[in-house]
């Protein structure tokens, strides 16, 4: 994690759905059709996607690991529509993993082989092939239809004179490396870390220790994990609102960032803000 510290300031940027307008078109074109396609699930595809898209987009669950995702898909698939073969084998792998991505998955297949009959593992493997199709369409996506939300790079330009930036997404790397480069956001940054450095809790824990107060640290984002990531390491917490992305990074660059780094963030702003950003995901803002 290499990140030298040029500030006493330091703000953590959540990537899909927060920063990047990215997120609904990955989920609607990528993750839920792909998983339909890899479970022969089509008879109840209308059913199974909007499920999935509350799942992942629109509720307390909202920015979920792409497996933890999956599981509870598949469980719900196997509770409703068709029994889904092995699935116990998966959700027992996403509950007790300690890194939910590609690499972890194909550690756990090849040291599962010798252990366990094939036919065990095969919901696994299947798993890995659904995540590898996902990243290969993901790539495939209109270069044109991934742009940052608007205001971000205002804002981000803005932060960066006073504090330091560090990406923190539990998406694929390669991906968020291209869009930001692409897009004119990497130069406001200072690390970029990803799903293969740890999780989102991790990582800030792991940037703490360039030197930063907790009091000093803020991480924007547009989900709970984004939350529960900030609070597991004492730190700031700033939310995107989901469907009202634009205002709240106008809100960031004129009120909420001027707060921070004057220190009057914490306390009934943030208890404000967090309210907020909880009724909007369940429905009522």
């Amino acid at each position: 994690m290499h990140l030298t510290s040029k500030h006493s300031h330091l703000i953590c940027v959540d990537s899909d759905g927060c920063a990047m307008d990215t997120m609904d078109i990955k989920h609607f074109r990528c993750f839920g059709p792909a998983m339909v396609e890899e479970w022969s699930l089509t008879p109840w595809q209308e059913e199974i996607l909007q499920r999935w898209n509350n799942t992942n987009l629109y509720s307390m669950t909202r920015g979920i690991n792409r497996f933890q995702g999956l599981s509870i898909a598949l469980e719900e698939a196997d509770r409703s529509y068709r029994h889904i073969p092995g699935i116990d084998r998966l959700l027992s792998w996403t509950a007790s993993s300690h890194e939910l991505s590609n690499r972890a998955l194909e550690k756990e297949i090849a040291d599962s082989r010798e252990k366990e009959d094939q036919k065990e593992i095969q919901i696994l493997e299947k798993a890995l092939s659904w995540s590898r199709k996902v990243n290969e369409q993901i790539a495939a996506l209109p270069l044109d239809e991934l742009q940052p939300f608007p205001g971000v790079k205002e804002a981000l330009e803005a932060a960066h004179r006073e504090a330091d930036i560090a990406v923190v997404s539990s998406a694929n790397k390669k991906a968020v490396e291209e869009e930001w480069q692409r897009c004119g956001l990497a130069p406001m940054t200072d690390v970029l870390l990803t799903q293969d450095d740890g999780s989102k809790a991790f990582c800030i824990g792991e940037l703490i220790k360039k030197g930063y107060f907790p009091e000093n640290v803020l991480m924007l984002g547009d989900a709970p994990g984004d939350e529960k990531a900030a609070l597991a390491n004492n730190v700031l917490f700033y939310p995107v609102l989901v469907k009202q992305e634009t205002a709240s990074w106008e809100r960031f660059r004129t009120q909420a960032l001027p707060k921070f780094l004057q220190g009057s963030y914490a306390g009934t702003y943030q208890e404000e803000l967090t309210a907020l950003f909880h009724d909007n995901l369940k429905g009522k803002a």
